[in-house]
């Protein structure tokens, strides 16, 4: 028996792009007389049939549209469960509740993870499309949604360089990223941030941040921007000897998400690095005497980063994944994400194409980072 009905659900959280995605899907869907349904709110309305149908006559252009009109939620289907198996069949029995005949899951490793367990323990004909704002899924180059963050942070930094220089302020900007750096390494090296702090990199808050600054102020540098990912955070020696405010027993007691994950955003790094700093006297002394005013203040860029429509890149990225997701289902092909490689459309089995990436020490952007930060101050030495 053909597909005749398809259900798409988006989940985890929202980022530019989600609907241009759903747009994709519908056009192919509708040219192949397929109806498309609605899930509403991730694996939430899943679970509890929330549905809307999806009539692609009332939604022109809906790739241009940020967020998604399904609506999302972090919800954990396995939470609590005994057997992951067994709860893997009884949702793939939904299908019928739900009448659809596949899924298309737009989510990232915690959401496209359960439609891999579908796939695996009751062969359910599930589909995936990679999504997150971090671009820290394994199975693709880029995410969708990642390059409008990316830029709106950049944004974000040059515009806060005009009042840091007004001000002679240093400014701390946190930027999403619980385990993977690259919004904040991608908009900080766009911006020229002048110090980036990654959780790939754990720093060192003497070497990394107070000997930066006072070499920045002594060379004649009159303000500063620091970048920082949500997830960054102190290798343990610069903890035990350098902070005042926090210790490893803080972050270890950090509450969890519904997978399990620390909610890093609640650590609110940026802050933290302000106290400390603040805290300094040696540093505010090396400012005095430059005749530069020491003033530290935090900006949270948080849920803006997610906000607004998508680039042009994310509208076609994500247009382009949700026609392959679709062509997939026409082609019986399950249990597989699509992925950007290069400039091509490829696919992943789910199970590979949700584990993690990082930033690894040999990438060219690491070495970028630390030119931006030491070449400049030393080129005005005299």
């Amino acid at each position: 028996m053909g597909i005749k009905r398809v259900g798409i659900l988006t989940g985890g959280g929202d980022c530019p792009g989600l609907n241009s995605v759903i747009y994709g899907i519908m056009l192919k869907a509708f040219d192949a007389g397929i109806e498309c349904v609605g899930i509403l709110k991730g694996w939430k309305g899943f679970v509890e049939n929330l549905t809307i149908p999806l009539d692609i006559a009332e939604h022109d252009d809906l790739h241009t549209v940020g967020g998604t009109l399904l609506y999302t939620s972090r919800t954990n289907p396995f939470k609590g469960v005994a057997s992951k198996e067994e709860r893997a069949k009884e949702l793939a029995k939904k299908f019928e509740e739900l009448n659809i005949d596949a899924l298309i899951a737009i989510g990232g490793d915690d959401t496209l993870s359960v439609a891999d367990a579908m796939h695996k323990y009751a062969g359910a004909k599930v589909v995936g499309c990679p999504k997150t704002i971090d671009n820290d899924l394994a199975g693709t180059h880029y995410t969708f949604g990642f390059w409008s963050a990316v830029q709106l942070a950049s944004n974000a930094m040059d515009n806060l360089t005009t009042t840091a220089r007004s001000h002679q302020r240093v400014f701390i900007v946190e930027i999403m990223g619980r385990d993977a750096g690259f919004l904040t390494m991608y908009s900080g090296l766009s911006a020229g941030a002048d110090i980036i702090l990654i959780p790939e990199t754990p720093f060192d808050l003497e070497k990394d941040v107070i000997n930066v600054l006072k070499e920045r102020v002594n060379a004649g540098y009159k303000y500063h921007i620091i970048a920082t990912s949500e997830g960054a955070y102190p290798n343990n020696d610069s903890l035990k000897k350098d902070f005042k405010t926090i210790s490893k027993e803080i972050i270890e007691k950090l509450p969890k998400d519904t997978y399990g994950n620390p909610l890093l955003a609640k650590l609110n790094i940026s802050q933290i690095i302000v106290d400390e700093l603040n805290l300094r006297k040696d540093l505010k002394a090396t400012f005095q005497q430059n005749k530069v005013e020491f003033e530290c203040r935090s900006v949270v860029l948080g849920h803006t980063m997610r906000a607004g429509p998508p680039n042009s890149f994310d509208r076609i990225l994500g247009l382009r994944f949700g026609l392959a997701a679709m062509n997939l289902v026409l082609e019986g092909i399950f249990g597989k994400m699509v992925s950007l490689q290069g400039n091509k459309i490829k696919t992943f089995p789910l199970a590979e194409g949700v584990k993690k990436k990082y930033i690894t020490a040999e990438n060219d952007k690491m070495e970028l980072r630390d030119l931006l930060v030491k070449v400049r101050y030393l080129s005005k030495q005299k």
